[in-house]
């Protein structure tokens, strides 16, 4: 009679999996934690970039409010005509062309530039909604944003100047004998009619929409076409007659396409939007998912060290059993299958918690969002996708059990005899030359391929710099990883020995940090990953926001300049008025302000005449304002100081004197080259009127003062200009350059947040490392209980191991972070000028502060394993 078997005895590798996974929950805690986080990264990136994705398609469709239809063309080549047939089309209640205009809008000292729209034949064509006033009925009315109307503090039936460019009617003829349809600058004054507002945030990213009539924005496209050109469209937008009928849908869209022969497609609404989307990003988002999945992969890899480690812990824990266990005739491959089947189960729980945690992170941030007012309408709940599903799992699956090959090799190979004698927990073997020979190659030919990226980059090669950087970097890091086995146990050593002195606790972790070089090479390498990345992160942006406020203060030598809107009879902007000149030096906020006069000069040559922007004041008032004073230090009377790139622009490289001629002759100055990246050249005001006279201060320089808010001190310029009722402008360069600096931060911080998980993954790694050293080390540290060790002592030297393996790791990777950062960002502003090594010293201290921290911490749960066991039992274990 045969015995009935079950799913147990039919399955014993299943079976012996299952029962060590009960006994070893805790340990697999700390692996199941590394791997949910890293999974956990990967759907919250593709979660968002899925809500990315929606909106950016709810966005556009919102654009075309309630029509029906999209007559498109890819080429832009839809004319009025086309307007007019498609409006002829029987079941076509209206249809408008999608077009828009741009202008600058000046009130009251304040400046904006404003999209502007046509007022639709039927407001199904529309999105915006009066919200006050009256929409435009002339050429000369405008409806408004209500949030531009407040920026400019304007009201309805208030006017606004308008400025756009006009193309001249005759062609101007270049030096080389072509052609060309020059432009002039035009204002209108434009009354406010309304006030309208954008419900659904169809323009939010284009900084919402004012509104004109359809002949007035006829007359601005027009006036920006050369003579004999027609206007050309994208779309044409569609509302038919009978909107809710998808029969005579149907048939509009045949007799729309018959009656456009140019009109690549007629669809819906819904899949004109989609269709854009996809155009846009290809469907996806692919520079948010590349960006931020790369940070994922950080953390995947890392986690996957801190597994490997978790592993081999399981291994020596296991030792004894998987000895008895082949001496009651199981046999290698059935323990190899346990580990993996092991990490295999593991991997599909940890990675469903993943999956489960970003999911839950993701819908957290929809709702915690709208009270940030980001300007764009979010969905209120995520929308799962197989993908969101099964590649985090997938990716948490195949980590876990790659993790786990060597570990499960070990167990393999576990004697039957270490069942009957004291055995060293299974450990790695040691590197070999090959490896040797791999870290060298990786190595330095990655340093050298870097090195030759911040070449490029200092050359003028920015996009192959970056790409060589990039290279370079990655596979030097890959061989510094490699060959970490070699070097970074001996590094441990050498710091164990500085702090050996402090007592025998120190002297005890110092040495144990050599026990297992490869292992401890391992868990120093997770930690070193991500220090290097928030090092490099950290260090690149601190060297490039010096290089690129370097570069700001040259390209922008002045903070706010407040300058005529108006010309005088030559062309010139006209002279500030004194009203003006004392409004802007009685504001608090400002350093310094100069008066300049800035205008284009014609200069003399062998081949006939040319023209250079200059700008005359005295060497003091530009030196009061300047970012870069000592820029204009050679500046006195007689010379011309010319930028580099002014002289490359208008053919005078090369000069050593230079001849300005106007209404009162000519002046011949002295050629002072300087490195600013300006636009215009500078003179004295004696020069000035040596071949210009009668040409006052028509600009004010103002420089803002330490440590006050640009944008305030803008607010507080236009406030006093205001107040005089001048027609003047005020612009300020130092709110461009805060915004560069606002983005770099921005930057920054999503970054290190980013590779913060890695980091915290690593000093799980640390944990798992100490909690090993317990376990193969239970007699030594019963002997030294033994003969006097207390159990503070043993503590302590746990927390000093801790903070030894977490130190070196977190000090190697600061090292390599800033050799990475600067030469990143030599490679890509290179070109701009010298960029000094940045080292971020309040990062870097916090950094080691929370590496050693979490080393010590790390320590606590092994620690207490350790002293839990009695001296004696311990003794008797072995």
């Amino acid at each position: 009679m045969t015995t009935p078997t079950t799913p147990t005895t039919r399955y014993p590798t299943a079976r012996l999996t299952l029962a060590q996974m009960r006994r070893s929950t805790g340990r697999l805690m700390s692996a199941g934690v590394a791997i949910t986080i890293g999974t956990a990264f990967v759907a919250a990136t593709l979660l968002v970039g899925n809500v990315i994705t929606g909106t950016t398609y709810d966005q556009v469709a919102a654009q075309y409010a309630d029509s029906d239809l999209v007559v498109s063309d890819d080429s832009g080549s839809l004319t009025p005509d086309d307007v007019d047939a498609a409006r002829a089309v029987a079941g076509v209640a209206a249809a408008d062309a999608v077009r828009s205009a741009f202008t600058e809008l000046n009130h009251g000292g304040r400046s904006i530039y404003q999209s502007l729209v046509a007022q639709p034949s039927d407001p199904r064509l529309s999105p915006l909604e009066l919200a006050d006033g009256a929409w435009p009925a002339a050429p000369a009315d405008i409806a408004l944003p209500v949030d531009a109307a407040e920026r400019l503090g304007l009201a309805v039936g208030d006017t606004v100047s308008s400025t756009r460019w006009v193309t001249d009617d005759e062609p101007t003829a270049a030096q080389d004998g072509t052609e060309y349809h020059d432009s002039r600058e035009v204002t209108q004054e434009l009354t406010v009619s309304g006030l309208v507002d954008d419900p659904h945030q169809a323009y939010a990213l284009s900084g919402g929409m004012g509104v004109i009539t359809p002949a007035a924005m006829d007359q601005r496209l027009a006036d920006e076409l050369e003579p004999g050109a027609t206007e050309a469209y994208p779309a044409i937008v569609v509302a038919l007659d009978e909107p809710g009928d998808r029969d005579a849908l149907e048939a509009t869209r045949d007799a729309l396409a018959a009656a456009v022969p140019a009109a690549g497609d007629v669809m819906t609404t819904q899949e004109y939007a989609e269709d854009a989307v996809a155009g846009m990003s290809g469907g996806q988002n692919i520079v948010f998912l590349v960006f931020v999945l790369a940070f994922a992969g950080v953390a995947l890899v890392v986690a996957g060290l801190v597994i490997a480690n978790t592993f081999q812990v399981l291994v020596a824990q296991r030792s004894r059993t998987l000895a008895l266990l082949r001496c009651i005739g199981a046999g290698t491959g059935q323990l190899y299958r346990s580990v993996l089947l092991e990490a295999v189960l593991l991997g599909v729980l940890a990675s469903l918690a993943g999956v489960l945690l970003g999911s839950l992170l993701v819908q957290a941030g929809l709702l915690v969002a709208p009270s940030f007012d980001l300007g764009v309408p979010l969905p209120e709940t995520i929308t799962p996708s197989a993908s969101v599903v099964l590649l985090p799992l997938a990716v948490g699956v195949l980590v876990t059990l790659v993790a786990a090959l060597t570990p499960a090799r070990a167990a393999a190979q576990v004697a039957p005899l270490a069942a009957l004698r004291p055995s060293d927990a299974p450990s790695l073997r040691g590197a070999g030359r090959f490896r040797a020979v791999v870290s060298g190659l990786a190595t330095f030919g990655g340093l050298a391929v870097l090195a030759g990226g911040v070449a490029l980059g200092a050359a003028g090669r920015a996009d192959i710099g970056v790409l060589a950087a990039v290279l370079g970097g990655s596979v030097s890091l890959i061989g510094v990883i490699v060959g970490a086995v070699f070097w970074l146990p001996r590094v441990a050593g050498g710091i164990g020995r500085l702090v050996a002195s402090a007592g025998p606790a120190a002297r005890l972790a110092a040495a144990n940090t050599q026990r297992n070089p490869r292992r401890t090479a391992a868990t120093a390498t997770a930690l070193l990953i991500g220090v290097t990345l928030v090092s490099m992160m950290t260090t690149g942006a601190a060297s490039a926001r010096v290089t690129m406020d370097d570069e700001l203060d040259a390209q922008y030598p002045v903070d706010l300049q407040v300058a005529a809107t108006s010309t005088d009879d030559a062309g010139n902007p006209a002279v500030v008025p004194g009203a003006v000149t004392d409004a802007v030096e009685g504001v608090a906020g400002l350093r310094a302000v100069a008066e300049v006069t800035t205008l284009v000069a014609d200069v003399a040559g062998d081949t006939g005449s040319s023209v250079l922007p200059v700008v005359a004041a005295t060497p003091e008032a530009l030196s009061s304002v300047l970012s870069t004073p000592d820029a204009v230090a050679p500046l006195r009377g007689g010379t011309l100081l010319l930028p580099e790139q002014v002289a490359e622009d208008y053919g005078l490289a090369g000069r050593d004197t230079i001849t300005l001629t106007g209404p009162a002759g000519e002046v011949t100055l002295d050629v002072v080259g300087s490195d600013l990246r300006t636009r215009q050249a500078y003179l004295t005001p004696l020069d000035l009127a040596g071949f210009t006279p009668d040409v006052g201060a028509n600009a004010l320089w103002a420089a803002v003062a330490e440590g006050n808010d640009p944008v305030d001190a803008l607010a507080d310029v236009q406030d006093a200009v205001a107040a005089t009722e001048e027609p003047v402008e005020v612009t300020g360069a130092a709110v461009e350059r805060q915004s560069f600096q606002q983005v770099i931060d921005v930057i920054l911080g999503v970054v290190v947040g980013l590779l913060a998980v890695a980091v915290v993954i690593a000093l799980i790694g640390v944990a798992n490392t100490l909690s090993l050293s317990v376990i193969e080390r239970t007699r030594e540290n019963a002997m030294l209980r033994a003969i006097g060790l207390s159990k503070g002592q043993l503590r302590a030297t746990l927390a000093v191991e801790g903070m030894l393996i977490a130190g070196v790791g977190a000090v190697l990777g600061v090292v390599l972070g800033l050799v990475y950062g600067w030469a990143g960002a030599t490679a890509a502003l290179g070109s701009l000028g010298e960029v000094p090594v940045v080292v971020p010293w309040a990062e870097v201290a916090v950094m080691l502060g929370v590496a050693l921290v979490a080393g010590l911490i790390a320590s606590v749960v092994p620690a207490r394993a350790a002293v839990r066991t009695r001296p004696v039992a311990a003794l008797a274990a072995e």
